[in-house]
């Protein structure tokens, strides 16, 4: 019998696990740099905590029981839990809270995949609602992505409150359906359904507001809206003009933004912005998120809420785009020092020298020889595996230090 993981899961190897670690600790700067504390929350969670939100649709949910008959969840992301943490274990603590995790997150496989495990790492900005506050986060987001080296992709910016409210227009009994013709561009399923021409114009206008995001500000404020919808386009305004004046004072470059209001997800989770990083090529969505003020009052025993935004960045997504570009390790590190035992009665010495060299210096790797007994053979491993130098130990603990040439 060959022993293989479950459908859906997978190992990580050695070269596997320097190059996720490569883009997590770039990741992992940027979130220390800008003040944010990782948090660590149960990948076990209680399925009312996840279906709160809204967010999670129950049939993505890897659902267990437990012994008392509670249906629980492996936690398919990170937002809810953190809001729930944040209401539970932080009710005391002071505001905004800047929190970051980097965390596996399950999920029921979909048709199109057969993965079941995923890796994320990502932030999140509790108790600020300001303008301030949104460009934080897309500033934030601009730095992981240039401390990846990729300034060439793309930031998707919509606006999930203004959306909904310009779908109100459309009749109850179909606009669900116009909301999912338009969260996935379908022009077809849009022009199919019953509308009057005037509501069909707005459907359509809807599918095709995206582009320069001046541009598409003007044509939003061609429509006729309402007073909170011109306050939401002007709260717009003031955030690309404060993203834009950051640009001018940045020394690195932003990636492109593209203001696109037909950016909606089908579920009523995000209350303002929302926005997805694409690669370049725009085949692969690179992280997203958004704005969720009404999120942490679902948790809170009173209902007392705090304004929240945030996003995640996919690392496996990241891991695909960055192969190619050569930035990722080719290879696991080397160790820097081979320590020989000289003769069987020479290990417990061989072991304390290694510990010596460890104890001297942060983060230097040595291995003890534990099989091989050939000089020649012990070189060529030593050469194979790129180690510089060998320490030929004898019983008394005397080393004999050789330094090997590159082959």
């Amino acid at each position: 019998m060959v022993y293989q993981p479950p459908v859906g899961a997978r190992d990580l190897f050695p070269l596997d696990v320097a190059q996720k670690r490569w883009i997590e600790e770039r990741l992992q700067q940027v979130f220390h740099g800008w003040g944010y504390h990782r948090i660590i929350t149960s990948t076990l969670e209680r399925l009312d905590t996840l279906m709160a939100g809204g967010a999670i649709q129950p049939a993505t949910v890897i659902q267990l029981q437990d012994r008392e008959g509670e249906f629980l969840g492996l936690r398919p992301e990170l937002t809810a839990s953190i809001a729930r943490a944040a209401v539970t274990r932080l009710a005391n603590a002071s505001y905004p809270q800047r929190l970051y995790y980097n965390a596996n997150v399950f999920r029921r496989a979909e048709r199109d995949t057969r993965q079941h495990e995923f890796y994320q790492a990502g932030v999140e900005l509790l108790g600020a609602g300001s303008v301030a506050a949104d460009a934080e986060i897309l500033l934030l987001l601009f730095n992981c992505l240039h401390s990846l080296g990729l300034d060439d992709s793309a930031v998707i910016l919509g606006e999930a409150g203004l959306t909904r409210s310009l779908l109100s227009a459309f009749p109850a009994a179909i606009r669900s359906a116009v909301r999912q013709a338009i969260a996935h561009l379908d022009r077809i399923a849009l022009e199919s359904l019953p509308l009057s021409s005037d509501l069909r114009d707005l459907a359509l206008i809807l599918l095709d507001l995206r582009g320069q995001p001046m541009d598409v500000l003007q044509q939003v404020a061609q429509l006729e809206l309402e007073d909170e919808q011109r306050a939401t386009v002007n709260r717009l305004k003031a955030l690309i003009d404060l993203l834009q004046t950051s640009q001018a004072q940045q020394h690195w470059p932003f990636p492109t933004l593209v203001l696109d209001l037909s950016l909606i997800q089908t579920f009523d989770y995000y209350t303002g912005i929302v926005f997805e990083a694409v690669s370049a090529s725009g085949q692969r969505v690179l992280g997203q998120g958004g704005r969720y003020d009404q999120l942490l009052g679902l948790y809170h025993p009173k209902g007392e809420s705090q304004p929240g935004i945030g996003f995640v960045l996919n690392i496996e997504e990241l891991h695909q785009v960055l192969l190619p570009t050569g930035r990722l390790p080719a290879q696991t590190p080397p160790s820097d020092w081979l320590v020989v035992p000289t003769s069987p009665e020479a290990h417990a010495a061989a072991f304390t020298y290694a510990q010596t060299i460890r104890d001297s210096a942060h983060l230097v790797r040595v291995e003890v020889e534990l099989t091989r007994t050939s000089p020649d053979e012990i070189c060529a491993y030593a050469r194979h595996r790129q180690i510089k130098q060998i320490a030929w130990v004898n019983a008394a603990g005397v080393p004999e230090i050789e330094t090997l040439s590159a082959p």
